[in-house]
């Protein structure tokens, strides 16, 4: 069983590491140590080693490949299908909601604002706000699935509520007169989308 072990030990060396030696000469390098031991006697755990037996490997692999030559991406060229000016939008962090006396924007915590750009992550529906109004006690998930996105017909279970702002995506609704952070409300399922630059 050795034998044959050691059979497919050296074939996957001849095919992976382009190796036309013999056994002998694949397990040896120039001044005759182990370069691939297999015997639990020689087998080496010193990182220094490893770290060596990484780099001459390496080094094979890549003996004779040219460099890969880089340029300078110009302002406002398009990577991957999208511009640069998309991959600098901000997200917020911390997430906070509050209501009409927070403004909104891009929150952090020095600068405390109401996110504008959440997203459910549960329903996948962008979170609608509404302005000087609070969710109705009879407000529930079925509403919100039967109504949503249509704001005229959300606005049956909002009540006028002046300094509030009602949040809600298909299954989950949320009112805040206070600045309220986002990681303190379990049940809600939002995270912030990203705000343009």
């Amino acid at each position: 069983m050795d034998d044959d072990l050691d059979e497919l030990l050296d074939e996957v060396e001849k095919k992976f590491f382009h190796s036309d030696s013999t056994r002998s000469e694949s397990r040896t390098d120039s001044t005759n140590t182990p370069k691939y031991p297999r015997e639990k006697d020689n087998k080496r755990s010193d990182p220094e080693d490893i770290d060596a037996l990484l780099e001459e490997l390496l080094d094979e692999d890549y003996d004779g490949s040219t460099p890969v030559e880089t340029e300078p991406i110009p302002k406002g060229s398009k990577v991957e299908g999208k511009s640069l000016s998309q991959s600098e939008e901000k997200k917020c962090r911390p997430v906070f909601l509050g209501g009409t006396s927070i403004p909104n924007g891009v929150g952090t915590l020095l600068s405390q604002r109401s996110c504008d750009q959440l997203r459910c992550t549960s329903c996948d529906f962008r979170v609608l706000m509404f302005e000087d109004q609070e969710w109705d006690s009879s407000c529930d998930y079925l509403f919100l699935r039967n109504n949503m996105p249509d704001g005229e017909r959300l606005r049956a279970k909002l009540r006028r509520s002046k300094g509030k702002r009602a949040y809600a995506c298909q299954c989950s609704w949320f009112s805040a007169r206070d600045l309220a952070d986002l990681g303190q409300q379990p049940q809600l399922r939002w995270v912030c989308g990203k705000h343009p630059a």
